[in-house]
């Protein structure tokens, strides 16, 4: 491969990449669970203070019916931090549209321009009636849609308005209560026909899982076709997330990750993380579904994208690995952003160490390359250099790690 690199950017490639991790509140790892519900005061205030060191951008909070609230902690970490983006995750179905785009104002206000809302219209019945949301799958992305319209509109109008739609009923709104600065961005996910059709005509972000990546370009393709259907000449950027699992070599990173892979097929039989004992059967899903299809057709993908982690876990949210050096991983980050993704979220399995880790010895690596494109207009050498499951060793590392 590396006589057949070719230097020149891919037109698909790009041009900058920003960074996202999941922030956690406590300790409890799919490593090591740890029994609790609470937030560990300490811990979160040095998990958020990694991130802003190590140099991410944003960081996703996220929801569950058993969770902390979203609002709540993105408020706590936009006080604790000074540059970080905070990413509230929300469900329409939890809180009405214009309280939303109040709240979501308010913490945009307070944090100076860097709030970001992840709009989950809902993957599970059985979890969206835990909160009394009992609205068929097949209706929740229409519910979303007007959620989108309501939020912005709520930010924007500069008078009083009412509102009479399938999900949403009220009069004499307004003007609410402005954003920092314009209206804040809204990604949403799915990867059902529905999600698509929602994305691509009002999201400012669509978010994927790690896929395989031929797949994900024809993913990319399809939601930009259809926001480029609805009249948009401004594409939604694209979020990838992965499970990157590194040491100092590929070998040492194969070892590790089936020694990581052991503990956590064993936490998720033992219903012993979060919401995993609610997570067993066929996932309802679509993303769930294509995640477990690509797992049951092979295990390893690409420069360095491992199934395996989905395979165990039911395919229980973003469970994609990369496996490798630091150098090999930071390469199959940018075989992705050379597919057009400009938003990549990593997050790890050894949650603080990971974090670490990444802010260290893989976005420095990535950003080096992105520089190197913009100073010369061509590709540096990483990509050719460190080529994972493209070699012969890799594979046998991958294989020889699992005896």
């Amino acid at each position: 491969m590396t006589s057949a690199f070719d230097p020149q950017i891919p037109e698909t490639a790009a041009r900058k990449v920003e960074f996202i991790s999941l922030s956690h509140l406590n300790p409890s790892t799919e490593l090591n669970p740890i029994p609790t519900r609470g937030i560990d005061l300490k811990y979160f205030r040095t998990y958020v203070r990694a991130l802003e060191e190590g140099g991410y951008d944003y960081t996703l909070l996220p929801y569950g019916s058993n969770s902390a609230d979203s609002f709540v902690v993105a408020s706590a970490v936009g006080q604790l931090t000074e540059r970080l983006r905070p990413i509230v995750a929300l469900r329409p179905n939890t809180t009405f549209p214009l309280v939303a785009a109040q709240k979501l104002a308010t913490l945009d206000q307070l944090t100076e321009g860097r709030a970001v809302v992840h709009l989950i219209s809902g993957g599970s019945d059985a979890e969206q009636a835990r909160q009394g949301d009992y609205l068929p799958k097949d209706r929740r992305y229409a519910r979303t849609s007007e959620f989108i319209d309501l939020l912005r509109r709520a930010w924007t109008e500069p008078e009083p308005f009412s509102h009479d739609g399938e999900f949403y009923r009220f009069d004499g709104f307004g003007p609410g209560f402005a954003p920092y600065d314009g209206p804040i961005p809204i990604s949403i996910g799915g990867q059902s026909d529905e999600a698509f059709q929602v994305g691509g005509e009002k999201a400012d972000v669509f978010s994927f899982w790690g896929e395989p990546l031929d797949d994900l370009r024809g993913e990319i393709e399809r939601v930009h076709g259809i926001a480029r259907a609805a009249g948009r000449t401004t594409l939604p950027r694209i979020w990838v997330t992965f499970r990157p699992i590194i040491a100092k070599t590929d070998e040492l990173a194969w070892r590790k990750a089936h020694e990581y892979v052991a503990k956590i097929a064993d936490t998720f039989g033992k219903a012993a993380f979060g919401k995993q004992i609610f997570q067993r059967g066929t996932p309802q899903n679509v993303g769930s579904q294509r995640a477990l299809s690509f797992a049951e057709r092979s295990e390893l993908y690409d420069r360095a994208l491992w199934t395996r982690t989905a395979a165990v876990t039911n395919a229980a949210g973003a469970s994609t690995a990369l496996v490798g050096s630091p150098e090999t991983v930071a390469a199959a980050i940018l075989d992705y952003v050379d597919r057009g993704a400009d938003l990549v979220s990593i997050r790890g399995y050894d949650t603080l160490a990971d974090a670490v880790d990444y802010g260290r010895h893989i976005l420095p690596l990535v950003r080096q390359e992105l520089a190197h494109r913009e100073a010369t207009g061509r590709r540096g050498t990483l990509q050719s250099e460190h080529l994972g499951n493209y070699a012969e060793d890799y594979r046998r590392y991958a294989t020889a790690a699992q005896a």
